[in-house]
C-alpha cells in the first residue's frame, strides 16, 4: 500500500515532503543498532514532524530482529496507522520473500494488522534479465524498487522495469566521495522513469535540503563532499515532469542557495540566472507520486531540523 499523500488543500511545503523520509537508520553512515533505530522511529512518528516520515527502511535478514525489539512500540488500538516496513533484500531473493510472508502473517495474526507489515521490497538488478528475474519472483502485492546502476543502459533497464510494472531506485550517494553520481547521471535516470511512466526513489547522500559539502560519515575526522539536497532531487524531478529541460534540472540539482527558493503555501519558486521556475502544488503531487516517491536517509533529524532553520516548515 503506498504511504498516503496530502490533499491539494495542504500548503505546498507539506505536498512535497509528506511521508519523504523512508528512515534508514540500521544504515551508514549512521548504522545503529536495532534498538536505538526502532526507539528513533517510534519518536520520530510521535512528533510534530512525523508527517515527513514515511517507511523503516530494514534489511531482511534483520526482520526478526525487528520484532523483538519493535513489537513493544507497536501500535496496537484499532484503527491505528501500522509501521510500514520496505525491506532491503540480502542476495537471497526466495529466502527473503519467505521471511517477509512470515513476518506479515505474525503481525496480522498478534497485531489484527495494527502493528507492522512489510509493503516494500528493495533489491538490485545490473542487467535487464536481472530486472526481469526478479520481477518475475516477486509478488505483485508487494511493491518493488529495482535499484539500478546509473549508467549508458539506464533507458533500457527502466523501460524494463515499466514492463514489469514495477519501481526503480537510485543511489545518489555514499559515504565515500566517488559513490556520488554525477548531476547528469541523475537527470538521465530521472528523464527515463518519465519517459516510461516508472515510479522512483533516491537514496543515500540526501540527509540535507540543499547541495553543498558535507561530512561523509558523522566520524569527527570525517572528510567532506559534496552532496546533493533532497529538495534539489524532488524539485528537480518536478521540473522535469512539467517539461524543462534536462540543462536546467542539472542546474536545480547544483543549487545550493536557500535564497533562490522560495516556499509558498500555493506554490514553490527556484530563480536562478535565466529566470524563475513556479511549481504549482497540483505539479507537486504529480512528481511526488509519479516519478519520485520517496527518499532513504540515515537521519530524519536533519532534514527535519535543516527544512525548519531554513524557513522552509
Amino acid at each position: 500500500m503506498p504511504v498516503r499523500l496530502p490533499p491539494l488543500a495542504d500548503p505546498a511545503s507539506v505536498i512535497l515532503l509528506e511521508a519523504m523520509v523512508d528512515y534508514a537508520g540500521l544504515y551508514p553512515p549512521a548504522a545503529l543498532a536495532m534498538p536505538a533505530a526502532v526507539r528513533n522511529y517510534a519518536h520520530y512518528r510521535a512528533s510534530g514532524s512525523g508527517w515527513m516520515l514515511g517507511r523503516f527502511v530494514c534489511p531482511a535478514n534483520q526482520l526478526e530482529l525487528f520484532s523483538e525489539k519493535a513489537d513493544p512500540l507497536l501500535p496496537r488500538d484499532a484503527g491505528a496507522i501500522p509501521w510500514r516496513l520496505a525491506v532491503t533484500s540480502s542476495g537471497d531473493v526466495s529466502a527473503d520473500l519467505a521471511g517477509i510472508a512470515a513476518f506479515n502473517e505474525r503481525h496480522r495474526v498478534c497485531f489484527d494488522e495494527c502493528g507492522a507489515k512489510v509493503d516494500v521490497y528493495e533489491a538490485k538488478a545490473q542487467t535487464v534479465e536481472d530486472v526481469q528475474r526478479l520481477a518475475s519472483l516477486v509478488p505483485q502485492e508487494l511493491v518493488l524498487y529495482i535499484e539500478l546502476p546509473v549508467n549508458d543502459d539506464i533507458d533500457a533497464l527502466v523501460q524494463a522495469v515499466a514492463a514489469a510494472g514495477r519501481r526503480a531506485k537510485i543511489r545518489t550517494g555514499g559515504v565515500t566521495a566517488d559513490a556520488f553520481p554525477a548531476a547528469a547521471q541523475i537527470v538521465r535516470f530521472l528523464r527515463a522513469c518519465l519517459a516510461h511512466d516508472v515510479p522512483a526513489k533516491a537514496t543515500a547522500g540526501l540527509h540535507h535540503p540543499l547541495r553543498g559539502a558535507y561530512r561523509l560519515t558523522y566520524d569527527v575526522d570525517a572528510t567532506t563532499g559534496k552532496m546533493f539536497g533532497f529538495l534539489n532531487v524532488l524539485l528537480a524531478s518536478a521540473l522535469l515532469s512539467q517539461g524543462g529541460s534536462d540543462a536546467d534540472a542539472v542546474a536545480l540539482l547544483e543549487e545550493s542557495d536557500g535564497a533562490a527558493f522560495e516556499i509558498g503555501d500555493t506554490q514553490i519558486t527556484w530563480r536562478n540566472a535565466l529566470g524563475s521556475h513556479v511549481f504549482s502544488k497540483h505539479v507537486l503531487r504529480q512528481s511526488r507520486e509519479h516519478v519520485l516517491t520517496s527518499v532513504g536517509s540515515c537521519s530524519f533529524t536533519e532534514p527535519v531540523d535543516e527544512s525548519r532553520a531554513l524557513g522552509w516548515l
